[in-house]
This record gives structure tokens, C-alpha cells and sequence, in this order.
């Protein structure tokens, strides 16, 4: 099941039901620890089918707050110490109306050992990060999050403010060394509504728009490339390692909407 597809039949199905019954049930909440096992296998085959998924310690682990400050903005460390290893990474939110939040695939040019973003959680949910390595394996490390109505939380402002200046970026770079890899915080303007966020003049739901696809690249060797979804929070922020070759980083972002925005930006020579 593609993300697109996944968000579509979870998200009518989630806005049918409130509708109708009023706010949703933080699920996770009151569910038993077989309970929301039972949901991830749901989830796991509907995304990767048949393929066996083994449980680790150490290609990947996920780093979040065990109860969210704000559940519309949740800080999520994804840690894959063998990033050699890794070919890429998805990061599933078990009880999120659209559960399959992002996929990154790794170019020759990413350093993923550490990857960082903020989410929206929904309700009292696992977290699921899935790996996949270099020979085709999956393997999946879990965390459970206290959080709820992140998804439907509003912004605070206008949808007519929260959409000014869409798709502009910006980037900030730390200190680089000679041959190490340059930690990067990329930034860009963008409301991700989540199509469940309520306008508070007209009363109606606000439709779903959100970046659906990033790619990052130095040169023309690919460091990663971002499919996204409805769970990455509003004005998008993420912290990523990439491998400099003197060359620009070169960003293109797209949204389900048709939107598309390019950037480049120089990272700083190595320090000695």
C-alpha cells in the first residue's frame, strides 16, 4: 500500500467517524499490550506485505518522549548506529489516522546514522521505525508515546497565514571537519494540513495539504529522498548527515496539491 492510498482510506474513515460519533477514542490509551501487537501486524502487512520484519536493538532505535509536551509537534530521533548498513528507514505511527508517516531512502551521499523530525500523534500510540538493509531485510524497533489529537490540532492562525511564503527553505549547517560528514538542519514553510484540522471562522475541515515527496542531494549523488504524509508536523524541520563533496546541497519539495519548490545552498568549507 502506497502512503497516498493509506491516507486516503484511513483519513475518510477517521473524519466519517467524528463526525458522527463525536471526538475519537484515544485508542491506545486502554488497549492492551496484544492489542496494539495485533494492530501493528494489521499495519505491517498492508505496508510490506508478506516480508518477515525481525525485532532489533541495534540497526535502529527510536527516541521520543515517553508523554509529548505538544502532540502536534512531537521531536522523534531515529538512531541507526550501521548506517552503512541502511538502505532505508520508515517511520509508522501505529494509531495516527494515516499510520505510515514517512519513508527515507538513502542515496550514496546520506550519513544515516542519525535522523531527526517532528510528528503529530494522534492518540496513546507505538511508534514503529522499519529498516530496511542493503540486502533486503527488514528489521523494526518500537517505542510507545503518550500523546493525543495532534493530528486535528489547529495552528492558531489563518489558513491564509499559515500558507505565506509556502516552500520557502531555509538550512543551517554545523561546524564541518576535513572527511567527516556535515550534520544539516533543513527547514521549509509549509502548513502540512492535515485535512482533520477544523477552520475556526467557516467551521469547515481545512483540506489535506503536505509535502508528499523532499529530496535532498549533494551534486548529483542523492543523500536521501523523504515520501511523506499527514503525520509530519506543520513547517517541516529535519536534521540529517550527508557526506560534502564541495558541491551544493540541491532541495526539491512537491505537496499532494501540485506545489513544487527548489533551493540550493552552499555548505561551509571544512575547518582544519
Amino acid at each position: 500500500m502506497t502512503l497516498k492510498t493509506a491516507h486516503a482510506a484511513a483519513l475518510a474513515l477517521i473524519l466519517a467517524t467524528t463526525a458522527l460519533a463525536g471526538p475519537v477514542r484515544a485508542a491506545g490509551a486502554s488497549d492492551t499490550e496484544q492489542e496494539r501487537a495485533a494492530r501493528w501486524q494489521e499495519i505491517a502487512k498492508s505496508i510490506f506485505g508478506d516480508r518477515a520484519i525481525e525485532k532489533t536493538d541495534s540497526l535502529v532505535k527510536i527516541d521520543a518522549p515517553a508523554r509529548a509536551l505538544d502532540a502536534a509537534l512531537v521531536p522523534i530521533t531515529l538512531t541507526m548506529p550501521q548506517g552503512d548498513q541502511i538502505k532505508a528507514v520508515s517511520l509508522i505511527i501505529d494509531d495516527n489516522p494515516a499510520p505510515y508517516a514517512a519513508r527515507f531512502e538513502f542515496g550514496p551521499a546520506a550519513d544515516p546514522a542519525e535522523l531527526k523530525l517532528r510528528v503529530r500523534v494522534n492518540n496513546y500510540t507505538d511508534m514503529h521505525a522499519v529498516v530496511e538493509t542493503q540486502d533486503g531485510k527488514l528489521y523494526e524497533a518500537k517505542q510507545f508515546v503518550k500523546a493525543s489529537g495532534g493530528c486535528s490540532a489547529p495552528m492558531g492562525m489563518s489558513d491564509e497565514e499559515a500558507m505565506k511564503g509556502m516552500g520557502d527553505m531555509r538550512m543551517k549547517f554545523a561546524e564541518t571537519q576535513p572527511g567527516k560528514p556535515v550534520e544539516a538542519t533543513l527547514m521549509i514553510r509549509h502548513p502540512n494540513f492535515s485535512g482533520m484540522q477544523m477552520n475556526q471562522v467557516t467551521r469547515d475541515y481545512t483540506p489535506a495539504r503536505y509535502i508528499d515527496k523532499l529530496t535532498v542531494s549533494a551534486g548529483d549523488r542523492k543523500v536521501f529522498t523523504m515520501t511523506g504524509d499527514i503525520s509530519i508536523a506543520s513547517n517541516p524541520v529535519i536534521n540529517f548527515a550527508f557526506k560534502p563533496d564541495g558541491k551544493p546541497l540541491q532541495v526539491a519539495a512537491s505537496d499532494n496539491a501540485g506545489g513544487s519548490w527548489q533551493h540550493s545552498f552552499t555548505p561551509p568549507s571544512p575547518t582544519n
